[in-house]
């Protein structure tokens, strides 16, 4: 769920019109295009891969060879470490980003959402060590 509100916030609000008379849409985040870009990919990432795992979950006990099940455990192992790691380096990056933005008129009507995708980077990066220490 995190992963979609991520993704969500910066899809919808985080990029903004520089201002009334332009139609050019800027990433809110330090009009940096890499941290918009950065946060939506690590969102569709981890979307995709937990439907991926809740299917693997729903038929694990269905797979009969061991050395099957013990794949498909360090898989996920090996996924949620992975989405550890990208997502602290998406809270760094947004936050870091987000520090560097000045404040314009155009720029404060996107501030919530982009404050909630850091908020959501953060809340994730536990989760997914949770999901890795398991």
């Amino acid at each position: 769920i995190f992963s979609i509100v991520v993704f969500g916030s910066i899809v919808n609000e985080c990029y903004v019109n520089r201002d009334s008379q332009s139609s050019e849409l800027l990433c809110i985040f330090n009009e940096n295009e890499s941290a918009c870009s950065y946060g939506i990919a690590v969102g569709i990432i981890a979307f995709f891969g937990c439907i991926f795992f809740f299917v693997v979950d729903l038929y694990f006990q269905q797979i009969s060879s061991v050395k099957d099940r013990k794949r498909a455990v360090l898989l996920d192992l090996g996924f949620s470490g992975f989405l550890s790691f990208l997502w602290f380096v998406a809270f760094c990056f947004l936050a870091n980003q987000w520090q560097r933005t000045t404040m314009s008129r155009g720029f404060s009507q996107g501030a919530d959402a982009a404050r909630a995708a850091i908020t959501f980077s953060f809340f994730s990066i536990i989760v997914w060590v949770s999901s890795a220490l398991e």
